[in-house]
């Protein structure tokens, strides 16, 4: 999906992450860089000046929160321009008791036919009850390849195989469908462009006889630039209230129809993915971006980063980023790592991380954490407020206490102190020091 952009980003990514330190130079050829992979993904260039000037402001001006380093900001902060490009993960709302009516639009060729089917399964299998009615009366064989895809998912298509009159059709349908249980109808329309004014105008008489509670624009992923002002000519005639991208599976030009969404103010909620009836899935941006950057995904780095901007006035912060933490501090930074999740999902989502430590690494490392855990919880408070009073005959105690050998509680003190050191030294690089500390980095 997207491989040209997705490796171009991933390249700028790279040098960021290699790099010795950041300086502006470095920050304005990363915004040169994201700008040549979108422009060469067909994204629209206001969209794409607009992206990297926010990029380059934030970058140079923005402080990370304690803890994170500022390479990773950077990173989040890429990841934020391009995810407002996307919106936000949006679904419709369905309101029970009712049967809501769904309207696809879109140009011929876009693909809303096979959407209406991917969408009725998807819904199905969702436990909606769903109707259709085939309202695109200029496609030779339209209304046969609704029904014999809908057939597939046991959805009824209702439709008048020698009617022409769309506004009609779709009156009909609606009033066959009238009292039966269904949760969802959807109504698929006819192919038009946004020159062709006569099928707009139908189109607004099918709006006015629907009152549809969602208009869902399909744009086809590989026509690139025009789907901009394609979706604001759609969005005149009837507001759209989602978008869904076909065709991404193959679509080298897959940026320009993610700017659809910007065009119309709506956001992209469902994209296509292959041939398949199955082969739609809800769009996420947190998910889509990271895949673009090649960071699995990065929602586990932005929680983080954001528990951190949270806690940025703490006192606690202030104390690990100064390199004065005790053992509760570094207990604590224990505690935030894990709360990601696995150790192996964080790394893999962590910028120029993924695959560089190997699955018995990351098991050592989770055991480790796991120890140390247990041994930090047997010190006593005075103890763990000041780890220099931890003596032969203290290392003991908390062995015999924790029951883990000393070895191991010598070990845990060692890596304190280094981290205590390194978190002084790098002014909480918290990622890095994570990794040095438990002997991998």
């Amino acid at each position: 999906m997207l491989d040209g952009l997705k490796s171009s980003l991933g390249d700028a990514i790279k040098k960021i992450v290699k790099s010795s330190g950041i300086d502006e130079e470095l920050i304005k050829e990363l915004s040169k860089d994201v700008q040549r992979a979108l422009l060469q993904s067909d994204v629209n260039v206001r969209l794409v000046l607009e992206i990297t000037k926010h990029l380059e402001e934030r970058a140079l001006n923005e402080t990370p929160p304690p803890g994170l380093s500022r390479k990773d900001h950077i990173v989040k902060i890429l990841y934020d321009e391009l995810s407002s490009l996307l919106g936000n993960e949006s679904e419709f709302d369905f309101k029970p008791g009712k049967q809501n009516k769904i309207i696809l639009l879109g140009i011929q060729g876009s693909g809303k036919t096979t959407v209406a089917s991917k969408l009725a399964k998807f819904l199905t299998r969702q436990g909606y009850k769903v109707g259709v009615i085939g309202a695109d009366t200029y496609r030779p064989g339209a209304l046969v390849q609704l029904k014999t895809m809908c057939e597939k998912s046991n959805v009824e298509v209702y439709g008048e195989e020698n009617n022409k009159d769309s506004p009609s059709i779709v009156k009909n349908g609606l009033k066959h469908y009238e009292g039966q249980p269904l949760d969802v109808i959807l109504i698929d329309t006819a192919g038009r462009h946004k020159e062709e004014q006569d099928l707009l105008e139908e189109m607004d008489r099918i709006n006015k006889i629907a009152d549809p509670d969602l208009a869902l624009l399909v744009i086809d992923g590989t026509i690139g630039q025009q789907c901009f002002n394609q979706a604001e000519a759609f969005h005149k005639t009837i507001p759209v209230g989602g978008v869904i991208i076909t065709k991404l599976d193959s679509s080298a030009k897959g940026g320009g129809a993610l700017a659809a969404s910007a065009a119309t103010g709506a956001q992209i909620m469902y994209i296509g993915t292959g041939e398949r009836i199955d082969d739609l899935e809800k769009f996420s941006p947190t998910r889509f971006v990271g895949r673009l950057l090649g960071m699995g995904d990065v929602q586990a780095v932005l929680d983080l980063a954001k528990r951190l901007e949270n806690e940025g006035d703490d006192v606690r912060m202030k104390r690990i980023s100064s390199g004065k933490m005790n053992m509760d501090d570094f207990f604590y930074q224990l505690e935030e790592v894990t709360k990601v999740g696995s150790l192996q999902g964080l790394l893999e989502s962590m910028p120029g991380l993924s695959g560089m430590v190997k699955g018995d690494q990351v098991n050592q490392m989770e055991d480790r954490v796991s120890k140390w855990r247990y041994i930090i919880q047997s010190m006593t408070k005075e103890e763990k407020a000041d780890p220099d009073l931890l003596n032969s005959s203290r290392i003991k105690r908390i062995a015999r206490g924790s029951g883990w050998p000393e070895g191991e509680v010598k070990e845990l003190i060692k890596n304190y102190k280094n981290s205590k050191n390194m978190m002084k030294a790098s002014k909480g690089r918290q990622m890095q020091g994570t990794l040095r500390r438990m002997g991998l980095g």
